[in-house]
């Protein structure tokens, strides 16, 4: 199994508003593409918050070629809309694991 993490930085002002759009647009688009089974949303802990809080949302995927084909076909369209959504009030990263035990 492979877990798809993206991480987001945001500031403070858009809290609220970019957990009520994750919950109820992004991640829906997302298990939609039928790419990934579940997710789970996290918040770092132990972290300077001075310019926000920071969260990851893992996306489990059952083989890398669900990933190749989320990152392919569907991942330029959404990354859009959440920069065109959110413009520069947040920092994401996103890596790519596999489960090995």
């Amino acid at each position: 199994m492979f877990v798809y993490n993206v991480t987001t930085k945001l500031n403070w002002s858009i809290q609220d508003q970019w957990i009520k759009w994750l919950k109820e647009d992004h991640i829906p688009a997302i298990i939609s593409t039928g790419c990934f089974t579940s997710y789970t949303i996290l918040r770092l802990l132990e972290v300077d918050e001075e310019e926000g809080p920071t969260y990851a949302v893992q996306y489990f995927a059952n083989s890398k070629s669900d990933y190749n084909r989320y990152i392919e076909l569907f991942a330029p369209a959404l990354r859009k809309e959440g920069m065109e959504k959110w413009g520069n009030n947040f920092i994401a990263f996103r890596t790519l694991m596999e489960i090995v035990h």
